[in-house]
């Protein structure tokens, strides 16, 4: 992105980075907002030291507003989780933030990325699409919401090579 236009949007410029154990409080915080059930500082900091997981931060300025993470194995990943402040979505951050992160997975090898997305997520459906995703099959009450409901899931697939 360009540096000024960042600028001007008030923060500073954008970095798209790996993660670090020092990140975790506030990609938990991040996690915490974007979905029903948040994952904890302490699941961070696990996924942050295992060595077949991979953990992008973006970075505005100072301030981390999205995290990517995709565990590895072999010559494919799963993508685990993928968010942006809700304060910054709609500016195509999303998209930047998993391209990139697509790249990296790339340059380690794998060669098939696969996710789950809640059914009717449709923004995040859109954006895995425009990826270059497509389903692959469905989990039939994946998600269970804090009142009991269960909604289903597509399973998605994006080859890389």
């Amino acid at each position: 992105m360009i540096p000024w236009l960042s600028d001007l949007w008030g923060g500073g410029a954008l970095a798209i980075e790996p993660a670090s154990p020092r990140d975790a409080a506030k990609l938990a915080q991040l996690h915490g907002a974007s979905f029903h059930r948040g994952w904890g500082e302490g699941e961070f900091e696990q996924m942050l030291a295992e060595r077949n997981t991979l953990v992008h931060r973006l970075r505005q300025g100072r301030k981390t507003i999205g995290f990517a993470v995709s565990r590895m194995a072999a010559d494919e990943a799963e993508i685990l989780s993928i968010a942006v402040d809700a304060k910054h979505r709609g500016r195509g951050l999303s998209r930047n933030l998993l391209l990139t992160h697509l790249g990296h997975l790339a340059g380690r090898g794998v060669r098939t990325v696969f996710l789950e997305v809640e059914e009717n997520n449709h923004p995040a459906r859109r954006l895995y699409e425009r990826a270059g995703f497509s389903v692959a099959g469905r989990r039939e009450r994946y998600y269970k919401q804090p009142g009991g409901e269960q909604l289903n899931a597509v399973l998605m697939r994006r080859d890389l090579s």
